[in-house]
C-alpha cells in the first residue's frame, strides 16, 4: 500500500473495517455495524473503491458494505471515505461468500457485483462468482424488491451470467440503467478496448 493508503488503513480500520474468517457463522448485526438502522448495499469485489465511494457519497441514506481481498484497494476506499467525509461505508476483508453466510435472509437492499474475475479458461469456470449456488444465497439475503446488479466486460461471461440469473426462480430481470452507477476503472478500460459493457439488473420477487 502507498503511505496514503496505509495511513487511512491504520486510522480507520478499527472503526470501519472487519476481517472475514472462514467458517465463522456468527450473525452479523448490520445496525450495530453502521451505527444506525438503514438499507444496506453489499458490494462484492470493489477493486480500488472509486465507484463505491462515489455511490456512497451520492446515496447517504444507504449503507455500503464492500468486501475485497486486495489490500491496496481496501486502503484506497478507506482513504476516499476519509477524504469525502463518508460515514455510510464499511469495509470487509476476506471471502465474500463467507461473509454472506453471516447476513440474515432479507436484510440487504441491493447486491452489487461489478466486473468479477471472469475466469476465462473452461477448467476455471467453477471459480466464477455468478453460479447457481451463490446466486441462491445472495438472492435470499435480499429483501423482496431488492436489486441484484451485475456488470462485466467479458461477452462470454455476460451470457453465462444472464443464463444463471434468468434461471433463478426468485429473480426478475429489470431494464438496464445506462447511467445507474459511476464508471469503474475496469469499465473505462473496457470502453477503450472496445469491449461492450453488459449491465444485468434483477429484482427479488
Amino acid at each position: 500500500m502507498s503511505s496514503r493508503h496505509a495511513d487511512a488503513h491504520a486510522a480507520l480500520w478499527p472503526r470501519y473495517g472487519m476481517t472475514v474468517e472462514d467458517g465463522d457463522r456468527t450473525p452479523l448485526d448490520l445496525v450495530a455495524l453502521f451505527g444506525r438502522e438503514m438499507p444496506v448495499v453489499l458490494e462484492i469485489g470493489f477493486g480500488m473503491g472509486d465507484a463505491t465511494a462515489a455511490m456512497a457519497a451520492a446515496d447517504p441514506g444507504r449503507g455500503y458494505l464492500g468486501v475485497e481481498v486486495h489490500t491496496p484497494g481496501i486502503g484506497n476506499l478507506l482513504a476516499l471515505s476519509r477524504d469525502l467525509g463518508l460515514t455510510n461505508v464499511r469495509v470487509a476483508c476476506g471471502d465474500a461468500m463467507q461473509l454472506v453466510h453471516r447476513i440474515a435472509p432479507g436484510m440487504l437492499d441491493a447486491v452489487h457485483v461489478f466486473f468479477p474475475d471472469p475466469w476465462p479458461k473452461a477448467r476455471h469456470h467453477k471459480r466464477r462468482l455468478i453460479q447457481p449456488g451463490n446466486v441462491t444465497l445472495l438472492r435470499e439475503r435480499l429483501r423482496p424488491g431488492g436489486v441484484f446488479h451485475c456488470a462485466t466486460d467479458w461477452p462470454e461471461y455476460a451470457v453465462a451470467m444472464a443464463e444463471t440469473l434468468d434461471a433463478d426462480p426468485g429473480l426478475r430481470r429489470l431494464a438496464a440503467m445506462p447511467h445507474g452507477r459511476p464508471e469503474t476503472k475496469f469499465e473505462r478500460r473496457g470502453a477503450v478496448a472496445g469491449r461492450p459493457i453488459s449491465d444485468l439488473r434483477y429484482e427479488r420477487s
